[in-house]
């Protein structure tokens, strides 16, 4: 492999192979790839150790993805093949230590990959890098702590600091952080829901009251129809497979709505049963529409047009008449526009047929409990919003809120990102928790809104804001217009990154940057001489103890509380009214607090403690009440959106591979769709490869287009991507991120939720350029 001068900053593998895809997830060869990755990171006393209390009730939570465990139920082996992936790289006995870092200069650190940078191991020590310097070098925590609280005290406002959280902080230090965050007197509280789930968020809370899932997993093992629609559950949330398997089972109807022929979506072949292993496994889902990229609103508005003309047919027996009058506002408005949506819109938005709209629409009438469930092929679109509320209004028509077997599933990534949500971390947190905040501990919160992740690198780029602070993530490769990422991170005076492991985002800091190494899942946290437990909450709403096991990779790392309990003594003083001494030796005590501040934790300690801990009240799926502003379930009208493809153009989806979970790159084997050794491909119809003047396996530059506002266009380019001929819709191409996301514009945001639009980038195909050349 050869690393050129891109302005990618990433390898050129020039041993990639493209094979045939796979039509079936998970297998044997799960289990084998598992067991190789942990070997090679960990060896095989220390895998076994870790994947035994894996996702255990006495064990620690996948540091991966946010699916559920069964209620009651733990198998042996509770575990995907991406989670043991996550693991084996948290729990690596590799280190980047002090040696390490003296001997590789930051400049040279820059030429390599994110996936090479990951692969050097544990952070071991707290660590700066001075400005003008060329190498990190060692820093005592205190001394790392002042260096912040300098720096937070020189600016004129707190509003020019911004602090970031990853899905993968735990409820308490995610309360414990914005609790500092607030009390130094701001709300910049970027977060990774920025970029993934807000478009959920913002349109279930105007729809039904608040914004989170309604659903259980008996739940979904005893629906009779499921949707999943912009979500690839074989990749990004396997051990779903296994619950679908069970609906299945059961007889379950599944309609897999996605631009891609995903494995996952097709076939499932459970290692933990025989049929898994010697036979053909289980067929996943009974239908596969095809979908163009941006055409879920238009499929969701067609069917509900198919559903009121049933029940205009049948005289009232398909729509819910009773649910809408006693629970239901705006549906005579929804109810006309829909009436006025052309079907033949619907079919060109989508590129299905009318058979493929009156199939499920027909199973959407045969169900009595249908739950619909959605990823980021959803939320990262202009339309998003709208398209979740086109959504949600199909399951209000049928009753489908607040009984057993239906509801809304949004399927969650990072493993307490919706529990950070939950504890505060939210530049928009309403007043009655603020309230309640300022009560429990004498201060007084700020109630101007913060910064969101796009308006943070705003601030940064336009000198707004020069302090950034980073708990957990890789806010370069999770963010979108990758060069104006970095350039608002080099503007800035400090950036902070308190990080497990090596990514890009140490290496573009601002004049001075600090590494803070923490504890992960897998790490035995032990304060004041007795062992702290963490806890975190699951994408259906339920909240349970987290235990790591293992002897951190050095006396130097620290707990996420307690760097932010130490910064917040150094930066607030002795005489701030928070207790942190306190709370950074006895998570207990932090329990104590967020169940007086946050409803539905009345008595944490104590339920948490349960075998499966506790389920937070969530009042649309428990007693069908609304807590909107009209008190009742709300049918929002959204003029029909979809997004037509330019002449000589393509419109490109960023996604990842299934050798990656979010920004972390495991390895370089998307086995599923037929890519080994390599990433930097772009999977194209074999028709649009043939109509542009390409040929299958050219070396192409990807180019993207985005029209502003006021009608300029702006372009970027991405260099040296292999062109793979696969079956994606005509007009629609995909690629990995975060080789892609220098093609997305910072301004190109979802209406109402400001997520970035990475699943809808106009690109063109051109012949490889040097990467010097213009656009």
């Amino acid at each position: 492999m050869r690393r050129p001068p891109h302005s990618d900053h990433d390898i050129v593998e020039d041993d990639l192979t493209v094979s045939g895809e796979e039509h079936h997830a998970a297998g044997m060869k799960a289990v084998m790839v598992s067991l190789r990755r942990g070997v090679e990171q960990m060896g095989v006393v220390r895998t076994t150790q870790v994947l035994t209390k894996l996702n255990q009730r006495n064990g620690f939570d996948c540091p991966g993805c946010a699916w559920p465990e069964t209620p009651g139920h733990r198998k042996h082996a509770e575990f995907c093949e991406n989670g043991a992936k996550a693991v084996a790289e948290e729990a690596t006995r590799r280190q980047v230590n002090p040696e390490f870092l003296a001997a590789h200069a930051v400049a040279d650190l820059l030429e390599h990959s994110d996936y090479w940078l990951g692969q050097q191991g544990r952070l071991t020590h707290p660590m700066v890098l001075q400005p003008g310097a060329t190498h990190y070098e060692p820093i005592d925590w205190d001394a790392a702590y002042e260096l912040i609280a300098r720096e937070l005290r020189a600016l004129t406002s707190p509003d020019e600091a911004v602090f970031y959280t990853s899905g993968r902080t735990s409820n308490e230090a995610a309360f414990l952080y914005q609790l500092l965050i607030r009390s130094f007197g701001t709300n910049n509280m970027p977060d990774c829901s920025n970029m993934c789930h807000e478009s959920s968020g913002a349109a279930l809370t105007e729809t039904i009251g608040i914004g989170k899932g309604s659903v259980s997993v008996p739940d979904i093992e005893h629906a009779d129809l499921i949707i999943i629609a912009g979500q690839n559950p074989g990749t990004n949330h396997p051990r779903m497979l296994s619950t679908l398997e069970k609906a299945k089972a059961n007889g379950a109807r599944v309609i897999a709505v996605n631009p891609l022929p995903e494995a996952g979506l097709l076939r499932f072949k459970d290692p933990q049963k025989v049929h898994g292993v010697v036979g053909h496994g289980v067929a996943i889902a009974d239908d596969f529409l095809q979908i163009r990229i941006g055409g879920d609103q238009a499929l969701f508005q067609g069917l509900a047009k198919l559903l009121l003309e049933a029940d205009d047919a049948s005289a009232g027996s398909v729509v819910d008449h009773d649910f809408l009058r006693q629970h239901c506002a705006g549906w005579e408005d929804y109810a006309a526009h829909i009436r006025a949506v052309d079907l033949d819109d619907v079919i060109e938005a989508t590129g299905l047929s009318r058979g493929d709209l009156d199939r499920t629409a027909a199973a959407l009438i045969d169900s009595d409990a249908t739950i619909i469930c959605w990823a980021m092929g959803l939320t990262q679109q202009t339309h998003a919003v709208a398209t979740i509320q086109d959504a949600v209004a199909l399951l209000l028509m049928r009753g489908m809120i607040g009984k057993p077997g239906a509801g809304v599933c949004p399927v969650r990534g990072h493993s307490n990102v919706q529990g950070d949500r939950t504890m505060g971390i939210w530049e928009r947190m309403p007043e009655s928790f603020l309230a309640a905040l300022d009560d429990e501990f004498g201060i007084s919160s700020p109630r101007r809104h913060g910064f969101d992740a796009v308006d943070s690198i705003r601030a940064m780029r336009d000198g707004k804001a020069s302090v950034f602070l980073a708990m957990g993530g890789n806010f370069v490769a999770a963010t979108p217009d990758t060069a104006v990422t970095e350039t608002a991170l080099r503007n800035c005076s400090l950036t902070v990154q308190i990080s497990t492991k090596l990514s890009r985002s140490h290496l573009v800091g601002g004049r001075t940057a600090l590494i803070l190494p923490s504890l992960g899942r897998t790490d035995k946290d032990v304060r004041a001489g007795r062992k702290q437990m963490v806890t975190v909450e699951d994408s259906m709403s339920a909240v349970h103890l987290s235990r790591g096991a293992l002897t951190p990779p050095s006396e130097h790392v620290r707990s996420e509380v307690a760097i932010v309990c130490e910064l917040a003594r150094t930066l607030l003083g002795p005489r701030h009214p928070v207790p942190w001494e306190r709370f950074a030796d006895d998570y207990d005590l932090i329990r104590d607090s967020i169940s007086r501040v946050i409803p539905g934790f009345d008595d944490f300690n104590v339920r948490v403690r349960q075998p499966d801990g506790f389920v937070l009240p969530h009042p649309p799926r428990d007693e069908r009440r609304f807590e909107t502003s009209t008190a009742k379930a709300n049918f929002v009208v959204n003029p029909l959106r979809w997004i037509p493809v330019p002449q000589g153009r393509l419109i490109l989806q960023t996604m990842r591979s299934h050798d990656q979970y979010n920004t972390t790159v495991y390895g370089l084997s998307d086995r599923y769709r037929g890519i080994e050794g390599g990433r930097r491909v772009v999977f194209v119809n074999a028709e649009d490869i043939a109509a542009l003047g390409h040929a299958d396996g050219d070396r192409v530059d990807l180019c993207s287009e985005w029209t502003r506002p006021d009608g300029t266009v702006e372009y970027r380019r991405a260099h040296d991507f292999r062109l793979v001929a696969y079956p994606t819709p005509v007009g629609n191409a995909a690629a990995y991120y975060p080789e892609t996301n220098p093609l997305v514009p910072l301004d190109h945001v979802a209406e109402k939720s400001n997520t970035p639009v990475s699943k809808a980038v106009t690109i063109r195909i051109e012949r490889r350029q040097s990467p010097s050349a213009g656009v």
